[in-house]
């Protein structure tokens, strides 16, 4: 399939922007390049990982630009023939000079309802916030975070129930295919996007992990539930109980308390866990760990 004479250099990192990379493969549109985050050491064994994008990239047999400063491929991007960028979750900021390169900029997916959770936590501050609905907005990228015009969007119901690792593959999928339906528009220049309205903007900021310990003192039940549910992959949620520090993976708000694992909080209900992470480091059930360790 043929979108104009265009060529796409992506940027993305993550699982989120591999289901947009995958998309655009599927779709046919002709890609010059991905430009991700060098290779990183994990886990225990501390092995050198590549990120995702960069193994579909090279399974496709498209060139993979690593750059420490993202400013060293603008000799590579002049080289290229009409380019327009894709940003999805790459993880890190795009000088304005950057963005000037390509005709009509830089097009990102990002996942709310701009001008809704400006900012790099925009999926679990619609959980912890309780929202009834969130989405991904199509925009076009600007100096400001996340304040440039938007082409699209799609919206999804919220029903208190998600956690941030299910909603953010849910989201990834929906922004995926919402670009590979309006990228051949923004490429035709058939379509032109919508300024945001910066009077209605929030923010949302970056995570840490001092923000993983609950103070059940300062939220209500509800919101400590819905603590757990979008801090479930980052920072975690972590509360003592009975002198042990656990991660709580799982859990539900109940009126009354007939166990350790029933937590008092500022409304005077109860976070009763179901799942957590204990001491050990061992994932297990809440009956597993009052056997193990308030017996």
């Amino acid at each position: 399939m043929t979108h104009t004479s265009k060529t796409i250099v992506f940027f993305g990192t993550d699982e989120f922007s591999a289901a947009s990379l995958r998309e655009l493969i599927a779709k046919g549109f002709t890609i010059s390049a991905v430009v991700t985050k060098p290779d990183s050491r994990k886990g225990r064994g501390r092995e050198l990982a590549k990120p995702i994008v960069k193994e579909i990239a090279e399974a496709n047999n498209i060139p993979v630009w690593q750059p420490l400063d993202v400013r060293a491929i603008a000799e590579h991007v002049e080289r290229l023939h009409d380019p327009i960028g894709v940003l999805v979750s790459y993880g890190k900021i795009i000088p304005q000079s950057i963005i000037d390169l390509f005709k009509p900029g830089i097009i990102n997916v990002h996942p709310s309802l701009l001008p809704l959770y400006r900012g790099p936590s925009p999926i679990e501050s619609a959980i912890l916030h309780g929202d009834t609905e969130t989405g991904v907005t199509i925009m076009q990228l600007s100096a400001g975070m996340d304040a440039g015009p938007i082409y699209s969007q799609i919206t999804v119901p919220l029903i208190d129930v998600e956690a941030a690792p299910d909603l953010e593959v849910q989201l990834g999928e929906l922004g995926a295919q919402e670009l590979g339906l309006t990228l051949p528009a923004i490429m035709n220049g058939t379509v032109q996007p919508t300024p945001q309205n910066d009077e209605i903007a929030t923010y949302c900021k970056l995570l840490s992990k001092e923000e993983s310990l609950l103070d059940t003192q300062a939220l209500t039940a509800e919101q400590a539930e819905r603590h757990v549910r979008a801090y479930l992959a980052f920072p975690k949620t972590k509360v003592t109980v009975a002198g042990q520090q656990i991660v709580v993976t799982k859990a539900h708000v109940s009126t009354s308390s007939s166990t350790a694992l029933d937590i008092e909080c500022a409304d005077g209900r109860f976070l009763s866990v179901d799942e957590l992470i204990g001491p050990s480091g061992k994932a297990m059930n809440a009956q597993g760990f009052i056997n193990g360790y308030l017996k």
